[in-house]
């Protein structure tokens, strides 16, 4: 069992940044996979980024490709989503999600334990 715990939304003007951060109990977090999701009004949930269990594997949407960076330190627990050149549109309830048994995941199904939600928004 994973409980997670996201921090650090906030509101920021277009062109800055955020640092969201989940933090993870339990003493498997290393062996778990995660990801980035965020929710719009009105939209479905949105895959945004992936990291495997030992952080040497990531991938990413195209829509925050070379924007946001994932990584993680297992040692705390903790998964990070650093968010850079930040957009209206990227204005959402961010979640952070975990799986076990897999490198990385892209789709939400696949992920097993969710947080609660950070809200972000970015102003123009």
């Amino acid at each position: 069992q994973v409980q997670l715990v996201e921090s650090g939304g906030g509101l920021v003007q277009a062109g800055g940044s955020l640092r969201l951060s989940c933090a993870a109990s339990g003493r498997t977090f290393s062996s778990y996979a995660m990801g980035w999701f965020r929710q719009a009004p009105g939209k479905e949930r949105e895959f945004l980024a992936t990291i495997s269990w030992s952080g040497g594997i990531t991938s990413y949407a195209d829509s925050v490709k070379g924007r946001f960076t994932i990584s993680r330190d297992n040692a705390k627990n903790t998964v990070y989503l650093q968010m850079n050149s930040l957009k209206p549109e990227d204005t959402a309830v961010y979640s952070c999600a975990a799986t076990p048994g897999k490198s990385w995941a892209t789709r939400a199904y696949e992920y097993h334990y969710w947080g609660q939600g950070t809200q972000v928004t970015v102003s123009s």
